[in-house]
């Protein structure tokens, strides 16, 4: 079923007309303007890291399927927004800017507050809007969920369904991101729910997974951007500080809580390194993520996340969920703040069970699908880290 959902997804995708914006980042001739609006999955928040999301993702995304393309993405995505809401900021937000297309991705939002006739209705009246100005229009789909209370699984389809009614009814192309979600739940559940920060909200994984099928809605084209790793300088914050003289407050797990100010120091020697320690032993998963929702209040410069290996074996999906909670925790809610590093799980003995090595795996890619820098290993990782990030160029 799922799969054939997919499939109708595309047939619409393909009855649509070429969009003109398609012809432009082919042609490489001008510059071409792309507004993204929709709520937290699309704005910039701390659940792919703090610093990009899908619009980010879809100008490079775009840039690679056309080299000699001149595009700007701007996201104009806002946590805890609608339709209705997207209507009042349309003009300011998207429309000012003139956007030769603006994509639309809403809903996750709307089931909670907005029945679905109205929905509908402000979608069309999205659409109007920017046709008004000649500015082409792509529907999203969001991704696809984990049920919760609030918003059941069987109500959020029928949002999803009422984007694609929509799109069919306008001529419009859907960049159908629930069926991609859904596409990858088919092969594998696990690789799947890795797919998400929370209930609710991708990780950057999904937000790749976004750009990789908007970029091909626009284009026409496939792309991946699993060779994509985080963006640089992997220690901003901390390089500001250490350049202008000012104390840096690090706030990190054992053992790097005894090792990064002389790691720094070795690069800045008159810094001043104030560290506390984020205790770890004795302390379960659960309470790691537990003590990790104090770290927004702590104001630190960077954090540093070592989960040690040594915690007993979870089930994936749990393990998913507490991991994923204190990266989540250890950023700021919106754009990054404070700069924040992982390093893998350390291992107090060899060889790994079976459940443990699956353990060091599923981290492994949800620090690098938070859009954070990893240290795999301790000293010498942490010295090699710094000297490409920190070290002063002469």
């Amino acid at each position: 079923m799922r799969i054939l959902l997919f499939l109708l997804a595309c047939v619409s995708l393909l009855s649509a007309a070429p969009l003109k914006t398609a012809q432009l980042l082919a042609a490489g001739r001008e510059p071409v303007r792309i507004v993204c609006i929709g709520d937290s999955i699309t704005g910039v928040y701390y659940h792919t890291g703090g610093l990009r999301a899908y619009p980010e993702m879809l100008q490079i995304a775009l840039q690679k399927i056309h080299p000699q393309a001149q595009v700007t993405v701007r996201n104009a995505g806002i946590s805890g927004d609608t339709t209705t809401g997207g209507l009042k900021r349309l003009e300011r937000d998207v429309l000012a800017h003139k956007p030769h297309l603006v994509t639309v991705m809403f809903g996750m939002n709307d089931l909670v507050r907005t029945p679905v006739v109205d929905f509908q209705n402000n979608l069309r009246e999205i659409i109007r809007r920017c046709r008004a100005i000649d500015t082409e229009v792509v529907l999203c789909t969001q991704n696809s969920i984990l049920e919760t209370s609030a918003r059941p699984v069987a109500k959020f389809a029928e949002f999803t369904q009422a984007i694609r009614d929509v799109a069919k009814a306008e001529s419009l192309i859907v960049a159908d991101c629930f069926g991609a979600y859904e596409a990858v739940r088919t092969k594998d559940s696990l690789d799947w729910t890795l797919l998400h920060s929370d209930a609710i909200h991708p990780n950057m994984d999904g937000h790749k997974l976004f750009a990789e099928t908007i970029a091909q809605a626009i284009s026409g084209k496939a792309i991946s951007l699993k060779d994509i790793g985080p963006p640089l300088p992997a220690l901003r914050h901390t390089l500001a500080l250490l350049k202008a003289g000012k104390p840096v407050k690090v706030l990190a797990m054992p053992p790097y809580d005894t090792l990064i100010a002389p790691a720094i120091q070795q690069f800045y020697p008159k810094a001043v390194i104030n560290v506390t320690s984020w205790p770890t032993e004795g302390q379960t998963l659960a309470q790691l993520e537990e003590s990790a929702k104090k770290v927004r209040t702590m104001q630190q410069d960077l954090v540093i996340i070592a989960v040690p290996g040594s915690l007993p074996v979870q089930q994936p999906e749990s393990f998913h969920k507490s991991y994923s909670w204190i990266m989540n925790w250890s950023l700021s809610f919106g754009l990054q703040q404070w700069d924040v590093i992982a390093a893998l799980p350390s291992a107090t003995k060899t060889p790994l069970t079976p459940e443990e090595q699956q353990h060091v795996a599923i981290a492994r890619r949800l620090i690098e699908s938070q859009d954070l820098h990893m240290l795999a290993g301790d000293a010498s990782a942490l010295t090699t880290l710094l000297t490409q990030h920190l070290k002063p160029q002469n």
